[in-house]
């Protein structure tokens, strides 16, 4: 698995001044709107399965989809780039995405829905790394810094908007906007790009792809989220779907590991995890940040569905964790290139965990800003959690094995999103409905309740729907808490997962790293 770096070729006068701004410009809003698409949807499921008429779970399926696709497509993009060439590759696939985006909004069904989906997470998957790779080719080396640095703020100011303009437009207008509005950004960019950076296109080669690896990982992946998603729908393993669903993902991710490690061009370079170094950082970026994306996703639904809150307000609150983020960037760049970088993690991503175990003691008469201020002061764990951490898994390998590290990480990342995802929202409702049943056993045994409220004119009808809110509204603030509580012990065993890896001896170039 690897990022595209491959040797431009043909390249003609360079750009200079205002036009050299100017593409970058345009390939960090490329890089802003992939990014945006991972978290935009998450304040809009509700206003999605209500659209549609599907469970909100159901509805989840939209973000789930969409990571997966996109984590599939990271291993072709070397490929991808040396068949097509790079600018040709990176404004074919803006193009594409915006199709999707537009056909996204068109859909009139979940099933149509999904599948544009997963059609514009394939046309994204390629967005971020290309955008990252012209960067730094279209910059003379004395200016790269600032080009990454332009490129790594829209990858941590995205995810604050997304859930902003998510909810805005769902509230300001209907929520096939937050496709609709990536149209024009996409094509606008694709043309611009075109002709600024077409004099950059690299030479095409016919290489050879790991065909039968790419259909294993596909496989295996696909059958997995699907178990997930469909699981707790179809009753599990009392289906007979899911069982074979089961049994596809394991075989085939037995039959993935086998072919890769054996193959000589893998489409996933697994010898990476030879490094102690790096397995450990990719375990604790997976259980990391399948805790935050779980715990991220979840919150919008349970403040719309449960709180009271509109789309725009749950889009303000979960934006809250992106102010300190940005704001203690620099300084966590900063320090990671002169402390132990397993310090720096151990203390983001435990800092993270207690923020989540603080928060699993919600109450159902919390205002905005005890909602909001943890999920402000969370924000301060971010950057020390990614940037040393992707330095550290970067310093483990060899630097041939960069690329290919990179790539790998990011798939295990975004694919730990999704099937944290899926994991979560099944079992929010699972034991949602576990607590219903305890406290119906335990609320109004001696009918008091009942008496109060039809003595003040309620019909009988009128207080047992009153007493039954009441009871659901309790039994989804304790399901929201225990998941809280999960989450919180998962960062914990994340920040542990750390000391796995040795000291590392050198410090790591990032560029690659997307």
């Amino acid at each position: 698995m690897s990022s595209a770096n491959p040797a431009a070729g043909g390249v003609q006068q360079p750009l200079a001044g205002n036009m050299l701004w100017l593409a970058a410009l345009v390939l960090a809003a490329a890089n802003f709107m992939v990014v945006l698409d991972t978290t935009i949807a998450n304040v809009s499921v509700p206003n999605i399965a209500g659209g549609l008429a599907v469970s909100s779970s159901q509805g989840t399926y939209v973000i789930t989809s969409y990571a997966v696709a996109e984590a599939i497509t990271v291993p072709l993009t070397g490929w991808l780039a040396a068949r097509l060439g790079t600018v040709r590759l990176f404004v074919g696939s803006m193009l594409l995405f915006g199709v999707f985006s537009l056909l996204c909004g068109l859909a009139g069904s979940l099933e149509t829905l999904v599948l544009f989906r997963v059609l514009q997470g394939l046309a994204g998957g390629p967005l971020m790394p290309m955008s990252q790779t012209l960067l730094l080719q279209i910059f003379p080396k004395q200016k790269a810094g600032a080009a990454i640095g332009l490129w790594s703020m829209t990858t941590l100011i995205a995810p604050i908007m997304g859930p902003i303009l998510g909810g805005t437009l769902c509230d300001q207008a209907s929520w096939p906007w937050i496709f609709y509005i990536n149209v024009p950004i996409a094509l606008g960019c694709g043309m611009l790009g075109w002709s600024l950076l077409k004099r950059y296109q690299s030479q095409v080669a016919k290489l050879r792809v790991d065909v039968v690896g790419l259909a294993l990982l596909m496989l295996w992946v696909a059958s997995l989220q699907l178990m997930l998603d469909k699981g707790k729908e179809l009753d599990w393993f009392g289906s007979p779907l899911i069982v074979g669903l089961a049994i596809a993902a394991v075989i085939g991710f037995a039959a993935f590991l086998i072919w890769e490690l054996t193959e000589a061009q893998p489409i996933v370079d697994l010898r990476v995890f030879r490094h102690r170094g790096f397995w450990a950082s990719v375990l604790t970026i997976s259980l990391a940040f399948g805790s935050f994306f779980g715990a991220t996703v979840l919150t919008p639904q349970w403040l719309q569905t449960y709180m009271g809150y509109t789309a725009t307000q749950a889009g303000y609150a979960t934006a809250m964790s992106g102010i300190l983020a940005v704001m203690a960037a620099p300084v966590a760049a900063k320090l990671s290139t002169r402390l132990d970088p397993r310090r720096l993690v151990f203390c983001g991503v435990m800092w993270l965990g207690c923020v989540t175990l603080y928060r699993s003691f919600s109450t159902t008469d919390m205002g905005f800003w005890q909602v909001a201020l943890p999920l402000l002061f969370q924000g301060l764990g971010m950057p020390f959690f990614f940037v040393p951490l992707t330095g550290l898994a970067m310093a483990s390998v060899e630097p041939a094995e960069m690329a290919s590290a990179a790539g790998l990480m990011s798939f295990m990342r975004t694919l730990s999103g999704a099937f944290a995802t899926s994991l979560v929202t099944t079992a929010w409702d699972d034991k949602a409905s576990y607590n219903h049943a305890e406290l119906a056993g335990m609320v109004d045994s001696g009918g008091d309740a009942l008496r109060a409220l039809t003595g003040g004119g309620i019909s009988d009808g009128a207080a047992w729907g009153t007493i039954e809110h009441a009871l659901q509204t309790q039994s989804i603030m304790l399901s929201t808490n225990q998941i809280f509580w999960l989450a919180g012990l998962s960062f914990v065993v994340a920040a542990c997962a750390i000391w796995l890896a040795p000291k590392p001896g050198r410090v790591a170039d990032t560029s690659q790293a997307h």
